[in-house]
């Protein structure tokens, strides 16, 4: 329980209606969810306007009410505070409601499109490996040192943010490494957190449905990095065109790391293997279980946050090496007649291209590669055509098949994605993810390689607004079960 008057010191309000040392009992911005001694928060969103539910708010109870406009008449029964931008309101009320946690958190945001959950997910793994405790804010799952939490968003809201890392702070973690989204950053979810350090991964094509051009996507993940505080780090990889930018006009201490340039943390490929590779980080040789380019560049992001974070360096390349891919990331499942499946979350035309590009680095004379893709519903569209020619590129055969189609036809979805390509082009168009993934198995030869792409660690498939039982990995299993024994063409 807080008083609005001790919550409101610092915060630029453009006025205030009513008692300003009223109790607040908690944070809410579903009107739902408000129960006397709410403040609630008048949320603009996407397909509704928290303004419309404020009679509702108050008349459930809400002491308080942050909006942007005031509702004519004025409800009575609770105080207005009428700020320039509820979501920044929001952000900062939190901070001082929860006691501003992570002022007691070595806090570290990672952003960027692809890589956020690795390199999150193993700096958590590893600064625990180390003795310490830590928290993670991840698309996978969010934990609170050993504890798992359910994760709703890549980035949850600000509220739900801020009660977390109280709950990090009261555990006695010491760490929080969070991914922060482009929709997070412009939406000021991280707004009253305090990072101690911030890490780019790479840019590429992503999100246009939301930032509608490449160069506001950009912008969206610049704004962390300009809002890192003086005495904190921002480690950017020089290996992406856009790294520098990033960083150009950010008060944080700037560090570089690169697989092909000179930067202050370096890394190179020594061997690959199908079972991991030999990296030489900063003139170390280490053996780790991962695959590819994109995940030796993670590892090095890895690498050089523990430095920057104190941590002894021969100590973490110890741990490197004991370190496992994330869930749904580059996963591996291998059928009893030899058949290996990759089951990987790679959603984005350079995500797809990157494991494509590695599996065909990895696979032997005459093993084929084939690859179940689709795109989402509801999102970016630019990239569907772009995903199509990448997977027939690389892959020996392609199926194209559902993904999350959420409230768009699959058939479309898919007329989309096969709009670029030639009669000369091999694709199959399956829609049922579930027959998708059947048939590539009921193709494969011993031996060969399968990629299923674009799901990976979901559980779920979501069509309309609905969520339905779904992971690729069971159905991977399924379909090797059920060939068990077949040759490619036995059951046609």
């Amino acid at each position: 329980m807080k008083r609005l008057n001790d919550l409101l010191r610092g915060l630029a309000c453009v006025s205030v209606e009513g008692a300003s040392d009223v109790e607040v009992a908690e944070l809410v911005y579903d009107s739902r969810r408000v129960r006397p001694g709410s403040c609630f928060f008048a949320v603009r969103g996407t397909a509704s306007d928290g303004h419309d539910y404020i009679p509702a708010a108050v008349a459930a109870g809400a002491s308080v009410v942050v909006c942007e406009r005031l509702p004519e008449p004025l409800p009575a029964g609770a105080t207005f505070v009428r700020v320039a931008d509820t979501n920044a309101a929001m952000g900062d009320l939190a901070a001082a409601f929860y006691d501003h946690p992570s002022r007691s958190l070595r806090l570290v945001g990672v952003t960027g499109t692809n890589g956020k959950t690795t390199t999150a997910t193993l700096l958590y793994e590893l600064v625990r490996a180390s003795g310490c405790r830590a928290g993670l804010i991840s698309t996978v799952v969010y934990r609170i040192d050993e504890r798992s939490v359910e994760a709703t968003h890549t980035t949850p809201d600000a509220i739900r943010l801020q009660s977390m890392m109280r709950e990090m702070v009261d555990a006695g973690c010491e760490y929080c490494f969070m991914e922060c989204s482009s929709h997070a950053i412009v939406q000021e979810r991280i707004r009253g957190l305090h990072f101690a350090g911030g890490v780019f991964t790479n840019l590429t094509h992503d999100h246009l449905d939301y930032h509608k051009t490449f160069a506001e996507y950009l912008r969206a993940k610049k704004l962390f990095f300009d809002a890192l505080p003086a005495g904190a780090f921002a480690l950017t990889n020089a290996d992406d065109r856009n790294g520098r930018v990033m960083v150009q006009n950010t008060a944080a201490a700037v560090h570089t790391y690169s697989l092909r340039a000179m930067a202050d943390f370096r890394c190179r490929i020594l061997e690959m293997h199908p079972d991991g590779m030999l990296l030489r980080i900063d003139g170390s040789e280490v053996w780790v279980g991962f695959l590819g380019r994109f995940n030796a560049c993670n590892l090095l992001a890895v690498y050089g946050t523990a430095v920057l974070l104190g941590l002894d360096r021969q100590r973490v390349l110890q741990t490197l090496s004991s370190l496992r891919p994330v869930s749904g990331r580059f996963e591996t499942i291998r059928a009893a007649n030899g058949v290996t499946a990759v089951v990987d979350y790679a959603h984005t035309p350079d995500a797809l291209e990157n494991v494509l590009r590695t599996l065909g680095e990895l696979r032997r004379p005459g093993q084929k590669l084939a690859v179940v893709c689709g795109c989402g519903g509801d999102r970016d569209r630019t990239k569907r055509p772009e995903m199509a020619r990448i997977a027939v590129k690389y892959a020996d055969t392609a199926i194209f098949t559902s993904d999350n189609p959420r409230h768009e036809s699959p058939e479309a979805i898919l007329d989309e994605m096969i709009a670029g390509l030639s009669p000369a082009d091999r694709y199959l168009r399956i829609a049922d993810r579930a027959e998708a993934i059947r048939t590539a198995v009921m193709l494969a030869s011993p031996g060969d390689l399968l990629l299923v792409a674009g799901k990976g660690h979901e559980t779920y498939q979501i069509v309309g607004d609905t969520k339905h039982p779904f992971d690729d990995r069971e159905e991977v299993r399924r379909a090797f079960a059920l060939f068990a024994g077949r040759t490619p063409d036995a059951g046609r």
